[in-house]
C-alpha cells in the first residue's frame, strides 16, 4: 500500500521571495495532502523565523546525532552540503552519491545539488530553490528546504483513518486529546499555547509521567516546560521550542508546532494498533446509527413536503371569479409571490428528498441490509405524484387567471362603449316622440305642410341611419350577457327601454307620414332651396356626428399592427376632410342663396326652414368640434403607438434572452446525458466535471433571475403573447428545475457508484471494464440492459446458463421485475460473483486486540477505547462471560458462524478473487454492518460488576 502511495503521490513546493509553499497529494485519485500557501508577510515575522530556526535545528540534530554530529547554525552548517547529504542519508536509510570534499564554491554547490536531486527523486518538485541560495546562506530558502524534508520524511507517511500528512496528524491529535478537559485541537498554532494539548498527548500514552489532573490552564509556561522536560527525559524527544516564544507569540509558527508534534506521533506509533481496532468497531456502529438518523430525517421531510402540497392544492383549485380588475390583479400578484417566494424552497426540498432516499438505499444495498420502506403515503413515487398534481393545478390556475383578466378587460371596454352609445342615442331621440305626435300641420299653410312632409321624409332617412346604432347597442348588451357581466341586469333594462322606444318611434313615424300625405294634396308650394339645404345638411350632420363618435371612440389594441391599422384609418379619414369642407361650403351656399332671395324679393326675414332644425351655426359648431378632435385623436393614437412599441421592445428583449437561455439549458441537459452514457476514466474526475458543471449552472442563475424580471414587466404590461419566441417563462422554469434535478440525480448516481466501488474494493480499472461491458450490451442506450442483452453479456463471460439459472440471476439483478438491468445492479452482481469469504477472523481479531488477548473484555476497556454511546451499545448486547473452558469453543463457533455469514454475503469463490480482500479493514466493516445479528455478534463478554470470575 505504501508503494501505491509513493507512486501516486505528487508534491509541489514553490518558494517566491518569502518561499510560498503548496503541497498537493493524491491517493486513489482523491486529494489527501494539501498545504496552504505561506503568508509572505507572516514569514517575515522575526518571532516565527526564530521559532523555525530553533525547531528545525533541533529536529536536524535529533537525526544527525545518530551519526555522532550536529549543527549549530542552520543557515551556515548546511552551506557546504556535507551535513545536508548526511542528514538525508540518516533519515532515509539510503546512500547518496559520494560528496565532493573540496572547499571551493562549486564543490559546495555540487554537494547541495546532489542533496536537492535526491529530494526531487522522492517525488518532491522544488521550484525557485537552487543550490546557490543554500550555499549563500539564504535563511528563508534554507528553512523552506528543511520544512520540505520534514514534510516528506516525517509527516507525509502519517495516516489516520484514510487521511494523511497534516490532516492525518491533526486527526490523530484530536482522537488522542478528545477525553481531556480544556483541550480542543483544531489547528497547529494557538490551540497549543497553553501546553495542555502536549501534556494530554503524553498522559494518554504514558499516564505515569504526568498527573494531568493537577495541571492548571492558567499556567501555560509551567505546562509547556513540563511537557518539554518529560518528552526530552523519558521519550527521547529533544526540546525544539521555547515556552516563552510560544506564549508571547499571538500565533505560534504552525510548521514548528507540526514538526515537534510529529515526533510524538512517531514516538507513540506502537499504541496505534489498539486505536485502529477501536476505530474499526466505531465505524461499523456509526454507519448503523447514521442510517437510522437518515431514515428519521426522510420521514420528517416527506411529511412536511406532503403537508405543504395538501395546503397549496386547494388554494390553486379555487377559481372563484372576481367582479373587478383590481381584485383579479390581487390574485395575480398572490400567484406571483407563490411562484417567486414559496415554491422554489420546496423544489429544493423535493430534490434533496429524492437524493437522500437514493443515497440511503444505496448504503443499505451495499451493506446487504433490507431496503428502506417509508411509512404509508411517504414513498418517493407518491411524493412525485402529489407534486405532479400540484404543478397541474398551478398551470390550470395560471391559465384561468389570464382568461379571467382578459374577460374582465373586455367587459369593461364593452360597458364603456355601451354607455357612450346609449347616451348618444338618448341625446338623439330626446323629444322625437313629441315631434312625431304633434299636429302642427293642421294650422300650417300649404307650403308649411309640404315642408313638414319633406321634413318627415328626412326624419325617416335619419331614423334608418340610426337603426345601425340601435342594433349595435343590442349586440353589445348581448355580448355582455354572454360574458357574464356582473351588472347585466341594469344593462338589459336600459337596452330594453331603448328597444321599446325605438318601436314606438317607428309607429309614430308611420302614423305621421299618413297624416302628412293626407294633407299633401292641400299644399302646393314648397321652398326647394330649404329642401335642398336639408337634404344635403342632414347627411352631412350625420357624417359629422358619426365622425365625432369615431374620434371619441375608446379602442383597445394589443399589437403594433393593430394600432398602425387605426392610424392608417385615421389618416384616411383626415384625407376626406378637404372634400367635407367643400360639402360644408356648398351647404352654406344654399342657405346664403335663401337669404339672397328673401332680400331680393322682400320676403319676410322671419321665414324658417320647416324641413330641418339644422342651422349653419350648428354645422359650424360641429365642424369646429371635428377639427378640434382630429389632433386630439392624433395624440391619443401616437401615445398608444408609443406604448405598443414599448411592449414590442419588452417582447423582443424577453425573446432575445429566452432564445439564448432555453438552448443553453438544452445544451447542458445534452452534456449531462452524454456524460452519463460515456463515462471514461476515474469516477472522481467525472464527478469533478459534474460539480464544475453544477457550479456553472448555479452561476447562470442570475440570467434566470433577469429573465424573471423581464417576465414580470411583461405581465405588468398585460402582454400575453410573443411571436418572437417559441418559449414561455413556464418552459424556462420547467427546464431549469429539470436541469437542477438531472445534475443532482446524475451526481447522486456517480456517488452511488463511488460508494459501491469503495465499499466493495473495486479498482478504477475494474469499474471502467464494468462500464465498457455494460455500454456494449446496452444496445438501445437507455441506461439498462434488457434480459436478452444481459444473457448475451453473461454468455460472453463464460457462463453456461439454463433457463432456471438465468431466472434465478434475474431475480437478483431485477427484483422489481422491470425487465431492465441497471448499471448499479450489474456492478453489484459482478462484485458478488468475484467475492471471497475467507476473512471471518477480522472482527474477532479486533476485539482480541482491545481485550489484550484475554478471553473476556472489561466494560472499562470498552468505555476507554470506544465512544461512550457505542461502548454502551456493545456492553448491552454482549452475553456475560461464563468461564475460560467454554470461551475457547465459543471463539471457534463464532468464527464458523461468521464464515457462514460471509458465505451468504458472497457467491462461491469460483471466479477471480475480489480485490476488496486486499483491504481487511474495509471487509471486516462490511461484514459486521451487513449482517449485524445476535447470532453472529462476536461472543466477547463483559464481566459483571467490572471484575472477572476466578478461573
Amino acid at each position: 500500500m505504501n508503494e501505491v502511495m509513493q507512486n501516486q503521490m505528487k508534491i509541489s513546493v514553490e518558494y517566491n521571495n518569502g518561499y510560498m509553499m503548496q503541497m498537493q497529494g493524491q491517493l486513489n485519485n482523491d486529494p489527501t495532502i494539501q498545504e496552504e500557501e505561506w503568508d509572505r508577510d507572516l514569514l517575515l515575522d522575526p518571532a516565527w523565523e526564530k521559532q523555525q530556526r530553533k525547531t528545525f535545528t533541533a529536529w536536524c540534530n535529533s537525526h544527525l546525532r545518530k551519526a555522532e554530529t550536529g549543527i549549530k547554525n542552520i543557515e551556515d552548517d548546511f552551506r557546504n552540503g556535507l551535513k545536508l547529504m548526511l542528514l538525508l542519508e540518516v533519515i532515509s536509510g539510503e546512500r547518496l552519491p559520494k560528496p565532493d570534499r573540496g572547499k571551493m564554491r562549486f564543490h559546495k554547490i555540487a554537494n547541495v545539488n546532489k542533496a536537492l536531486d535526491y529530494i526531487t527523486s522522492k517525488g518532491v518538485k522544488l521550484v525557485s530553490i537552487g543550490a546557490e541560495e543554500i550555499v549563500d546562506g539564504n535563511i528563508k530558502m534554507t528553512l523552506g528546504m528543511i520544512w520540505t524534508i520534514i514534510l516528506r520524511f516525517a509527516i507525509q507517511d502519517i495516516s489516520v483513518e484514510e487521511t494523511s500528512a497534516k490532516e492525518g496528524l491533526l486527526l490523530w491529535c484530536q482522537r488522542k486529546t478528545a477525553p481531556y478537559r480544556n483541550v480542543n485541537v483544531q489547528n497547529f498554532h494557538v490551540n497549543w499555547k497553553d501546553g495542555l494539548a502536549l501534556c494530554a498527548l503524553i498522559h494518554r500514552h504514558r499516564p505515569d509521567l504526568i498527573d494531568y489532573a493537577k495541571l492548571n490552564k492558567d499556567d501555560p509556561l509551567g505546562n509547556l516546560n513540563l511537557a518539554f522536560e518529560v518528552a526530552e527525559k523519558h521519550l527521547d524527544i529533544p526540546k525544539m521550542l521555547d515556552a516563552e516564544d510560544i506564549i508571547n507569540t499571538p500565533k505560534p509558527d504552525e510548521r514548528a508546532i507540526m514538526t515537534y508534534v510529529s515526533c510524538f506521533y512517531h514516538a507513540f506509533a506502537g499504541a496505534e494498533q489498539a486505536e485502529t481496532a477501536a476505530n474499526r468497531i466505531c465505524k461499523v456502529l456509526g454507519v448503523n446509527q447514521d442510517n437510522e438518523k437518515h431514515m428519521e430525517e426522510y420521514e420528517k421531510l416527506a411529511s412536511e413536503l406532503l403537508e405543504w402540497i395538501r395546503r397549496m392544492t386547494p388554494w390553486l383549485e379555487d377559481k372563484t371569479p372576481e367582479k373587478s380588475m383590481a381584485a383579479m390583479r390581487g390574485k395575480l400578484e398572490d400567484f406571483r409571490d407563490y411562484r417567486r417566494l414559496h415554491k422554489p424552497p420546496k423544489v429544493q426540498e423535493k430534490c434533496q428528498l429524492e437524493i437522500s432516499f437514493n443515497t440511503l438505499q444505496t448504503k443499505l444495498r451495499i451493506s446487504n441490509r433490507p431496503a428502506f420502506m417509508p411509512s404509508e403515503g411517504r414513498m418517493v413515487s407518491e411524493i412525485i405524484s402529489a407534486w405532479t398534481g400540484l404543478e397541474q393545478a398551478e398551470k390550470d390556475y395560471e391559465e384561468w387567471l389570464v382568461c379571467e383578466i382578459t374577460r374582465l378587460e373586455r367587459l369593461e371596454h364593452l360597458a364603456e362603449k355601451f354607455q357612450m352609445k346609449t347616451n348618444t342615442h338618448d341625446t338623439w331621440s330626446q323629444g322625437k316622440d313629441r315631434v312625431l305626435s304633434s299636429k302642427d300641420y293642421e294650422t300650417c299653410s300649404l307650403m308649411d305642410v309640404r315642408a313638414l312632409l319633406r321634413k318627415h321624409e328626412a326624419f325617416e332617412s335619419d331614423l334608418a341611419t340610426h337603426q345601425d346604432r340601435v342594433e349595435q347597442i343590442a349586440a353589445i348588451a348581448q355580448e355582455l350577457n354572454e360574458l357574464d357581466y356582473h351588472a347585466a341586469s341594469s344593462i338589459n333594462q336600459r337596452c330594453q327601454a331603448i328597444c321599446d322606444q325605438w318601436d314606438q318611434l317607428g309607429t309614430l313615424t308611420q302614423k305621421r307620414r299618413e297624416n302628412l300625405e293626407r294633407m299633401e294634396k292641400l299644399l302646393e308650394t314648397i321652398d326647394q332651396l330649404f329642401l335642398e339645404f336639408f337634404k344635403r345638411s342632414a347627411p352631412f350632420i350625420n357624417w359629422i356626428e358619426g365622425a365625432t363618435e369615431d374620434l371619441q371612440d375608446i379602442f383597445i389594441v394589443h399589437t403594433v399592427e393593430e394600432i398602425q391599422s387605426l392610424i392608417s384609418a385615421h389618416d384616411q379619414f383626415k384625407a376626406t376632410l378637404p372634400e367635407a369642407e367643400c360639402e360644408r361650403q356648398a351647404i352654406l351656399s344654399i342657405f346664403m342663396e335663401v337669404q339672397k332671395i328673401t332680400q331680393s324679393y322682400g320676403i319676410s326675414t322671419g321665414i324658417t326652414n320647416h324641413y330641418s332644425d339644422i342651422t349653419p351655426a350648428e354645422i359650424g359648431l360641429k365642424w369646429d368640434m371635428v377639427k378640434k378632435l382630429v389632433p386630439q385623436r392624433d395624440s391619443v393614437l401616437q401615445e398608444e403607438m408609443a406604448r405598443q412599441l414599448a411592449n414590442e421592445r419588452l417582447r423582443r428583449q424577453f425573446a432575445a434572452q429566452t432564445n439564448i437561455i432555453a438552448p443553453w439549458i438544452e445544451t447542458r441537459m445534452e452534456e449531462i446525458g452524454r456524460s452519463s452514457a460515456d463515462i471514461v476514466g476515474p469516477l472522481e474526475d467525472h464527478m469533478s466535471r459534474l460539480k464544475q458543471l453544477e457550479q456553472v449552472i448555479v452561476n447562470y442563475k442570475t440570467n434566470i433571475d433577469k429573465l424573471e424580471d423581464e417576465h414580470r414587466r411583461i405581465q405588468e404590461a398585460l402582454i400575453f403573447d410573443n411571436k418572437h419566441t417559441k418559449y414561455t417563462m413556464e418552459h424556462i422554469r420547467v427546464g431549469w428545475e429539470l436541469l437542477h434535478t438531472t445534475v443532482a440525480r446524475t451526481m447522486n448516481e456517480l456517488e452511488t457508484q463511488i460508494l459501491t466501488r469503495d465499499a466493495k474494493g473495486i479498482s478504477q480499472k475494474q469499474m471502467n471494464e464494468f462500464r465498457q461491458s455494460f455500454n456494449h450490451f446496452d444496445r438501445k442506450k437507455k441506461g439498462g440492459m434488457e434480459p436478452d442483452d444481459f444473457r448475451a453479456c453473461l454468455i460472453s463471460m463464460g457462463y453456461d446458463l439454463g433457463e432456471s439459472e438465468f431466472a434465478r440471476i434475474m431475480t437478483i439483478v431485477d427484483p422489481s421485475g422491470s425487465n431492465k438491468v441497471t448499471f448499479q445492479s450489474f456492478v453489484d452482481f459482478m462484485t458478488r460473483e468475484t467475492g471471497d469469504s475467507d476473512t471471518s477472523e477480522q472482527v474477532l481479531a479486533s476485539f482480541k486486540i482491545l481485550a489484550a488477548d484475554k478471553p473476556f473484555i472489561l466494560p472499562e476497556e470498552l468505555r476507554r477505547e470506544l465512544p461512550a454511546e457505542q461502548a454502551e451499545y456493545c456492553i448491552s448486547r454482549m452475553p456475560p462471560y461464563k468461564g475460560r473452558d467454554g470461551i475457547a469453543d465459543e471463539f471457534q463457533r463464532y468464527a464458523i458462524n461468521l464464515a457462514h455469514v460471509c458465505a451468504h454475503v458472497m457467491l462461491p469463490a469460483s471466479v477471480v478473487s475480489c480485490s476488496i480482500m486486499q483491504d481487511k479493514k474495509k471487509f471486516a466493516a462490511l461484514v459486521i454492518y451487513g449482517h449485524w445479528q445476535e447470532s453472529v455478534i462476536p461472543r466477547f463478554s463483559s464481566c459483571p460488576g467490572g471484575g472477572c470470575p476466578s478461573g
